[in-house]
Formats: C-alpha cells, sequence, structure tokens
C-alpha cells in the first residue's frame, strides 16, 4: 500500500481482514469443487452398483446391448467415442492451433484479428442440435460423394472399407471438429499471447525467418498453453451428446471406417433414457460412470504431459 506522499505503509487491519475473507471464499470455492465432483461420483456409482455388481467388468468388454435379455456391453460406445473425439481432435485441434498462429504472428492487422477471433469465437454459441440438422442436411450430402469414390478406388484400406449410405463416423467427427473449434482456437491464442514480444525479436535477431521462429521458438514455448487447449478439446468431444447422436448412426458396432455408422456413450445414454426400464436405467448409469471415469483419465493425463512440457521447454 502507498499514502497520499508515494510512502509504503503495512497493511492496515481493514486490509488484512480484506485479505483474509478473499483467501476463504477462493479456498470455500475450490474446495467446494472438489466436493461437489465427489457427489457426482458418489450418486452415479450408487445409482449404478446393481450393474456394477451384476455384470461386471463384462460391461465394458461386451458388445451386445440386448434389453430383452438383460445383455449389456459397451465396448462399441467406448469405441466410437475415443474414435470420433480422436478424429474431431486431430482435425479441429490443427485447424484451431492453425488459426491461432494467423491471429496472433502478425500475418493481419490487430483490429482484423480481433474480428477474425470472434466470429471463431461465435461457432461456441450455435447450439448442439443446430450442429446436428447442419449436419444431417449440408454435411452429408456434401460427403457422400467423396465417400462413394473412396470406398470404390479405396475400399481395400480399413478406413475407407464401407461406403456412406447415411449418418456415420466422418459427418460427426467433422461437425464435432468444429465444435470444439472455438475452445482449441481461443486457448491457443492466449497461449502465444503470453509470451513477451522479446522472445519473438530475439529470434529475429538471430536471424530466423518467421516460420522458423513461429516452428522453432513461438510453438515450443507456448506448447503448455497448447496442450491445454488440446485436452479441453477432446474433454469436449468426449462429451458431446446431442449433434453426435444425430450424426454418428447409433449403431452398435467396431469398424476402422470412416464412413461407417457406429455409437458413443454420451449419445447411447441420451437415445435410451427416455424408454429405459429401472434394469436398462442401471446399466446406463454404469455407462455415465465409464464416460466419467475416460473423462478424468484423459484430463489427468493430459495434465501430466502438460506439466512436464512446461518443465521441458519453460524450465519450471
Amino acid at each position: 500500500m502507498t499514502s497520499a506522499g508515494g510512502v509504503s505503509r503495512p497493511p492496515s487491519a481493514s486490509d488484512q481482514l480484506a485479505d483474509r475473507v478473499f483467501r476463504a471464499v477462493a479456498f470455500s470455492c475450490a474446495a467446494l469443487i472438489i466436493v461437489l465432483l465427489l457427489f457426482i461420483m458418489w450418486e452415479l456409482g450408487g445409482l449404478a452398483l446393481p450393474a456394477i455388481s451384476q455384470h461386471g467388468l463384462g460391461f465394458i468388454t461386451g458388445t451386445t446391448w440386448n434389453v430383452s435379455r438383460a445383455e449389456f456391453g459397451v465396448l462399441p460406445e467406448i469405441w466410437g467415442t475415443l474414435y470420433s473425439s480422436l478424429i474431431a481432435l486431430l482435425l479441429g485441434g490443427t485447424f484451431g492451433i492453425g488459426i491461432a498462429i494467423f491471429l496472433t504472428q502478425d500475418f493481419i492487422h490487430a483490429r482484423l484479428a480481433a474480428v477474425f477471433r470472434t466470429i471463431v469465437e461465435l461457432l461456441a454459441a450455435i447450439p448442439s442440435v443446430v450442429y446436428g440438422l447442419w449436419g444431417i442436411y449440408v454435411v452429408i450430402p456434401l460427403l457422400r460423394p467423396a465417400a462413394e469414390w473412396l470406398h470404390q478406388h479405396l475400399g481395400f484400406v480399413p478406413l475407407f472399407g464401407t461406403d456412406m449410405s447415411g449418418p456415420g463416423l466422418a459427418p460427426a467427427a467433422l461437425v464435432l471438429a468444429i465444435m470444439i473449434l472455438p475452445t482449441v482456437a481461443a486457448i491457443s491464442v492466449d497461449a502465444f499471447r503470453r509470451i513477451p514480444y522479446k522472445v519473438k525479436e530475439a529470434a529475429y535477431g538471430m536471424g530466423t525467418t518467421r516460420w522458423e521462429a513461429i516452428l522453432k521458438v513461438m510453438l515450443p514455448t507456448a506448447s503448455s498453453g497448447l496442450l491445454a487447449a488440446l485436452v479441453l478439446g477432446f474433454g469436449r468431444a468426449l462429451g458431446e451428446t446431442m449433434a453426435l447422436a444425430m450424426l454418428i448412426g447409433n449403431s452398435n458396432q467396431i469398424n476402422l471406417s470412416l464412413f461407417a455408422p457406429a455409437n458413443t456413450l454420451a449419445s447411447l445414454l441420451a437415445s435410451s433414457f427416455p424408454e429405459a426400464g429401472q434394469i436398462e436405467v442401471q446399466a446406463l448409469m454404469y455407462a455415465a460412470v465409464v464416460l466419467l471415469a475416460i473423462t478424468l483419465i484423459v484430463n489427468i493425463v493430459g495434465l501430466g504431459i502438460q506439466q512436464y512440457t512446461v518443465r521441458k521447454f519453460e524450465g519450471k
């Protein structure tokens, strides 16, 4: 604190009280998040416990979902969740980081860059069901000719082993990539903006070209923030429900083909809950626990990779 004369003075009793109150509120909010997460896990686990005790790990490795015979397995849904999310992350992450480079590395004027950034961030305001309808009426018809050509000429490649008669992995993953694009781009932009401009000036002073400075200096320096963007984007993709339920085909199968229908854990929950009986509800709760576990594992692994990157490239 400084007085009117510019002389520093120790904090007053009110300043110390305000600091203690702020610390207590901040700590309480952080603790509340942990308590809320534990409460969600406790409630889901309690509802899923009958199915867990009855099916065990066979629920995770099983491939059949038959309500009439009380046979439940979510391996195809786990496959579809991870497969579609990884494809979406590959597309959305690449374009998101590319957009961040374009907006922060002096390719366009700062005011124009702000306009482009606002447009990209507006994509996050579009409802999921609108993305689903757009995928049905626009994306699928656009992809179908290319999918037919790839299947006819490159059908021996597992990725193109089936034709695309309608909803499938390719349109679902493409729409999902667009949905995670604002998250990846916004966080990546912030990661690049946190780098002091002197770092780039030092790179130029050593004789690097623009792209050498970007690829060899800026990207490694911003790597922790970029990894955080990718992890958050991947988590967003794992939990997406409505758009995937409309586009992925809801087929209980495991297939490498991009054009084959599939299913995800989130879309299984959304499509099955309205008409589910007690036994199926317990199985669906087990599926929700599996989805929550996958999301937590992804975030923990991502956090570990991010910390390793921070130590390696930023020396912290």
